[in-house]
């Protein structure tokens, strides 16, 4: 009985948002069980270019540490903040949420090459972040019972917050620049005068993840709870 709620739960998820934090979950619990190391994961460009250990380009989004605090919140934002997106400005267009994976992915991987991070499975983070606290701008944050504030303060909140802990906000700030680039070409250029839309999901991706219509048994998670948790809980101005 466990087990079906568990499965009927589990395929309700959005498939990105599944597929990315199982691999998460399964990548950590590998270096937990010793069956990999973290030394086979990290971002190096010289294994990855003389070496052709090219995995590493997936594989440094993957491990975001050993089970324990930091692991738990990165992943919990991680869940949360990418299946509201799925399920919010990308409903039904799953092909359009790939391609901004693969474009942030990529942008934040050629700025990898300058900064000193090893994982950029955090930053990753903080620019799905980014760009649903941009998107739902009217979203009232309560961030711990300390803090009231609108969603486009959030990135900026867990940069403090970080800081405060005494971690580097390299990571943080990675995340908001990749961020900040896609929202302003995807949602913010286009709408300029003379401005054009220049990012564009390749038809490949297209008819590989696009679906005719949507499954009319399809259980959403409803964006009126955008924190989830004490530290993220919101609403909406006016409701």
């Amino acid at each position: 009985m466990a087990y079906q709620t568990f499965r009927q739960e589990y395929l309700q998820v959005p498939p990105v948002t599944r597929a990315y934090t199982t691999a998460c979950v399964l990548t950590t619990a590998a270096v937990q069980l010793e069956l990999i190391t973290p030394f086979q994961l990290y971002f190096n460009p010289e294994l990855i270019f003389k070496h052709f250990q090219v995995w590493r380009l997936i594989t440094n989004y993957l491990f975001f540490g050993p089970v324990g605090f930091n692991f738990l919140f990165n992943m919990i934002f991680l869940y949360r903040y990418c299946r509201m997106l799925e399920e919010g400005s990308f409903r039904g267009r799953t092909a359009d949420f790939v391609f901004m994976f693969l474009f942030g992915g990529l942008l934040m991987t050629v700025f990898g090459l300058f900064v000193n991070l090893v994982f950029l499975g955090q930053a990753f983070t903080i620019m799905l972040v980014y760009v649903w606290s941009r998107r739902n701008p009217y979203v009232r944050m309560n961030f711990f019972g300390l803090l009231i504030f609108q969603a486009p303060f959030l990135p900026w909140v867990l940069m403090g917050f970080s800081l405060l802990l005494g971690n580097s906000i390299i990571v943080d700030l990675l995340g908001i620049a990749v961020g900040h680039i896609y929202f302003f070409l995807e949602d913010v250029f286009p709408n300029q005068p003379g401005g054009r839309r220049l990012l564009r999901t390749p038809s490949v991706l297209k008819a590989i993840f696009d679906t005719p219509e949507d499954d009319p048994n399809y259980n959403p998670l409803p964006e009126e709870r955008p924190g989830g948790f004490a530290w993220g809980e919101g609403q909406r101005l006016g409701g």
